[in-house]
């Protein structure tokens, strides 16, 4: 079972792998260098928000752009559990589960919850709750191999736990 409860940051839509990390920040997989720059042209206060808030709720197409992998990792490494998107670059959400990030596609939740709402996610249930404003959204359980690969904090790490077993 995994649940999160954490507080909500809320963006947009079209939030693109450009702004999750510049490009210039790419010569570094770096994980607390990375974190130091995520959002820094989106959100000039993410740094401090990410101290308190910890689920990402965005709209449609998120992680739009190119492909690399640092975008999901300047996301988990700056200390954020989850994004919530109304959608997502397909990309982005593959990059996101190889490493370990929960991304949910909920067109409802995405609406719905607000900056600084308190909510909390059972990524087995298919359940995100909005503890604010006491509303819940079902959504589609992530699958169960998808589960384990976050349990494991990502592909890699599921893979060596396999191989091991």
């Amino acid at each position: 079972m995994i649940i999160i409860r954490e507080r909500a940051i809320k963006y947009g839509n079209n939030v693109d792998t450009d702004v999750i990390i510049p490009a210039r920040y790419l010569n570094t997989t770096e994980d607390r260098e990375l974190a130091s720059h995520c959002f820094e042209g989106l959100d000039k206060d993410f740094k401090e928000k990410v101290k308190e808030r910890k689920i990402i709720v965005a709209g449609h197409n998120f992680g739009c752009g190119s492909s690399r992998e640092h975008a999901p990792l300047s996301i988990k490494a700056s200390g954020i559990k989850a994004v919530i998107a109304v959608s997502f670059a397909r990309i982005f959400f593959r990059n996101a589960i190889n490493i370990g990030l929960p991304v949910i596609a909920s067109s409802q939740a995405s609406s719905f919850i607000q900056d600084g709402d308190e909510l909390e996610i059972d990524l087995s249930s298919g359940k995100i709750k909005d503890i604010t404003k006491d509303k819940i959204f079902d959504v589609k359980p992530l699958p169960e191999f998808i589960q384990g690969i976050i349990r494991s904090g990502g592909y890699i790490n599921f893979t060596k736990e396999n191989i091991k077993r």
